[in-house]
């Protein structure tokens, strides 16, 4: 393995948190037609109603035709795909998969302030389910680039089991 299992951990984590997120608003709102959990608070934040209703059905949540959501499921099954090729994939592979995984976040990160412009300044409006999948799309950039580029770069795996055989012994 490449990285350690608590940088995989990490990594996967806020893949899955973002991945359940938004597969539970393509089903309970878009397939399901029902009304999410938590997102009509009668509370205001900083002028900013609590209301997924006005953010999942305005013009802005879908890209012809398709929801938002479908988007970002598809974001973080990539995601998900990339962290494992990158941790036991070949050495072709996982040289790929490392290379893509900074591309693909920063995909991911350059949509979150157009997201929120959509949300705080056209609507006036949170989802709290899309603030989730902000959060694990952001979460995940700061990790990847900190773990696997700024703190020790990409390692290979003698060096992975080399640095673990001395911390043992």
């Amino acid at each position: 393995m490449r990285i350690t299992r608590a940088k995989l951990a990490l990594l996967i984590a806020f893949s899955a948190v973002g991945l359940v997120a938004s597969a539970f608003v393509l089903w309970q709102w878009y397939i399901e037609r029902q009304t999410l959990p938590y997102c009509t608070v009668g509370s205001t934040f900083f002028g900013l109603s609590f209301n997924c209703a006005r953010v999942l059905g305005s013009a802005y949540s879908t890209v012809f035709g398709i929801p938002l959501e479908f988007f970002a499921l598809v974001y973080f099954i990539v995601n998900l795909a990339l962290v494992w090729s990158f941790a036991f994939g070949s050495d072709r592979l996982s040289n790929f998969a490392f290379r893509a995984l900074f591309g693909w976040r920063f995909l991911g990160i350059v949509l979150v302030p157009y997201l929120w412009f959509v949300e705080f300044v056209l609507l006036h409006a949170i989802c709290i389910y899309c603030t989730i999948m902000h959060g694990a799309i952001i979460a995940d950039f700061v990790v990847i680039t900190y773990l696997l580029f700024w703190k020790h770069g990409p390692r290979e795996p003698s060096q992975e089991v080399e640095t673990t055989a001395n911390a043992d012994g």
